[in-house]
């Protein structure tokens, strides 16, 4: 009886020291594993500042004014006062044209001119004697209203005379070229010495006005109505950019949109006007626009990669002062490129996560990287509304 009872005794300090040693392995991992690791995540700052709202499209440079000087009567090339890309004002000589043949038509037709008028004062004073002998009875009234209808002959050669003259005046005017804007020579097409004629179809040279100058673009048809009423409010800004969208090369003002659309792109053409001092901008090279919409004062923006969709809309992750996420609804008002214009639920100055939200959920203790490089203008991206 004693032995079994040493025996239970003992059994029951056995399991005893078991659970114990069980109670203390489990304290101790407990007490190893501690809380869980921090969760690194990109992190950039809420902003608050004016924020510039653009519309971009792809356009060319056009010359304000092109002209294409052709002659207007044949004749040799006397002088040619211009060198090629040489700037040139409105009415400076630029052609000279041999005016000698139409010299001698001018004088020709300066004498004809004399002649009949001659004639007519000689057929009014022959009239005048007449009339006293038709008075006396001396001629037929046939006779003196004969030399009264010749009054009419003459005065309408003097008439041709002097319309002659004028046409010859104006032969010798195109025999001087001049320059009928400001502008820009392209390459010489003629030399002194070349024979010229009315008939030909080649320009003796071609001036562009590059001040100011012209740039047209194209718009989706969905974005004129915003622009239009844009328009009303005053001249809109517009940026011209380099083919890579890099290099700002002038600004602009809007000038009109064109009448119509076209169906095949669903794009409608506009018109901006560069001063274009530089000469940064030259005809036919391609461009990228920049189109400035509307500016936002005061605008609360955050890069777009903080924002996240869920089945109750969008919303971000925000990081408090103590590392911990909360999940927040945001109200986007609009979006440009990797930005975006907050309506409501973010505040300036305080922090989102932008990379690494697929670890978080609400409550996440967070370890904090270099804020994300925040772009504020996303240029080369249309603006979107939402």
């Amino acid at each position: 009886m004693k032995t079994r009872a040493f025996w239970g005794l003992g059994l029951t300090l056995a399991i005893c020291a078991a659970l114990a040693g069980c109670s203390s392995q489990q304290a101790k991992s407990a007490k190893a594993s501690g809380p869980p690791p921090a969760v690194p995540v990109g992190v950039a700052t809420v902003q608050q500042g004016n924020f510039n709202v653009y519309l971009t499209g792809l356009g060319s440079v056009q010359a304000f004014n092109t002209v294409s000087l052709k002659t207007r009567i044949d004749g040799q090339i006397m002088q040619v006062n211009f060198q090629e890309g040489q700037d040139v004002k409105v009415g400076e000589l630029l052609i000279v044209i041999d005016p000698r043949p139409y010299q001698v038509a001018l004088q020709q037709a300066q004498a004809n001119l004399q002649k009949d008028e001659a004639q007519l004062t000689n057929a009014k004073a022959q009239y005048e004697r007449n009339k006293v002998l038709y008075e006396q009875g001396v001629i037929a009234k046939q006779d003196l209203d004969t030399l009264q209808a010749s009054f009419g002959t003459y005065e309408g050669t003097i008439a041709s005379d002097k319309a002659a003259i004028a046409n010859a005046n104006l032969n010798l005017t195109y025999c001087y070229i001049k320059s009928p804007i400001n502008g820009r020579i392209g390459l010489r097409q003629v030399d002194s010495g070349n024979y010229v004629t009315a008939a030909g179809g080649t320009p003796m040279l071609v001036i562009t006005q590059l001040h100011p100058i012209a740039v047209v673009f194209t718009l989706p048809e969905d974005q004129l109505q915003v622009v239009s009423q844009q328009m009303k409010q005053g001249a809109l800004t517009v940026d011209a950019y380099s083919r890579d969208d890099q290099t700002k090369l002038g600004t602009g003002k809007l000038l009109t949109i064109d009448n119509e659309i076209d169906q095949t792109t669903g794009t409608a053409k506009l018109k901006g006007v560069f001063d274009n001092p530089e000469n940064t901008l030259w005809p036919n090279q391609f461009v990228n626009v920049h189109l400035l919409l509307e500016a936002h004062k005061d605008a609360i923006t955050a890069p777009a990669s903080a924002m996240q969709r869920g089945p109750d809309g969008t919303f971000a992750y925000v990081v408090d002062a103590n590392n911990t996420v909360q999940m927040r609804p945001v109200k986007v008002d609009l979006t440009q490129g990797s930005t975006v214009v907050v309506a409501s639920g973010l505040q300036a100055g305080e922090k989102v996560v932008t990379d690494g939200q697929e670890k978080l959920q609400p409550g996440s203790h967070v370890a904090p990287q270099a804020p994300a490089r925040q772009n504020q203008q996303g240029a080369g991206n249309i603006g979107s509304q939402t």
